[in-house]
């Protein structure tokens, strides 16, 4: 089974501060570590157990920068065989914009299974999936939490609202995007880092795939990013001080003038 996973490189938000530059269109990161996106890092695992049970080639896509290719060289640590990022700034891309990139790539590889994230955990639009799938003219299920591979179908398990679950059968070529969970996505060690780092990696520019300005970037997009807002505080949190007899009855008399107790 021939395989492509896409993948994303984010900054992991946890610890990162967040500023809006004066533009009010472009956020100032601070002290955020980058990796590839959590959803996708579970459907790159996937692709992995299904390469190892079943054979055949899994091929790792991205879209950016030269800092991109951090996460392209850990697919290829993990198992990856081939690494494709194509060149190009995706800050005013929207969704379509992005799906229509990897279409033109995708285009040019042999594929039975695309996988990739439900969503990225940046934005959180949860739409290239569905556009590129429908650019390919393939089958696609979203929020997959269960693979199983019939002969010229696959079966698939996708999670609904309210822990509801759905079982579908997909022909194949499909393409499916990851629920977390799935899996247990396998650790990558630093030597295996330094080997894939020595393994060639394909840069595929705009013109190679016959894109033109107005297939990417702003002007390829549907959607334009108007401006960023970081939340105010409005209310902050009561701190109290003191020993714990008097906390406790100004927690009380607390409670009492809201109405919350008698």
């Amino acid at each position: 089974m021939d395989l492509v996973v896409c993948v994303k490189r984010v900054a992991e938000h946890a610890e990162a501060e967040f500023e809006v530059d004066e533009t009010g269109k472009k956020l100032k990161v601070k002290g955020a570590a980058y990796d590839i996106n959590e959803w996708d890092d579970y459907a790159l695992e996937e692709a992995l157990r299904l390469k190892e049970a079943l054979g055949g080639r899994l091929t790792a896509v991205t879209v950016g920068d030269e800092d991109s290719e951090e996460v392209l060289r850990k697919c290829l640590a993990k198992g990856a065989d081939e690494a494709i990022r194509v060149d190009v700034p995706t800050e005013e891309m929207d969704a379509y914009a992005v799906a229509k990139v990897l279409h033109r790539v995708l285009k040019k590889l042999n594929f039975d299974l695309v996988l990739m994230g439900a969503q990225a955990s940046d934005d959180g639009y949860a739409q290239v999936g569905p556009i590129l799938a429908f650019l390919l003219g393939v089958p696609h299920a979203t929020l997959v939490k269960k693979v199983e591979v019939l002969e010229e179908w696959i079966r698939v398990h996708r999670e609904l609202e309210g822990g509801a679950e759905e079982v579908v059968e997909l022909r194949v070529p499909a393409l499916l995007t990851i629920q977390t969970g799935i899996n247990e996505p396998r650790y990558v060690s630093i030597m295996g880092l330094r080997r894939a780092s020595k393994k060639p990696l394909k840069v595929l520019s705009p013109g190679e795939l016959e894109l033109t300005s107005e297939d990417v970037g702003r002007e390829g997009s549907w959607a334009r990013l108007v401006r960023y807002e970081i939340p105010r505080v409005e209310k902050r949190a009561l701190i109290i001080e003191g020993p714990a007899e008097k906390a406790a009855s100004f927690i009380f008399n607390l409670l009492k003038e809201r109405g919350v107790t008698a």
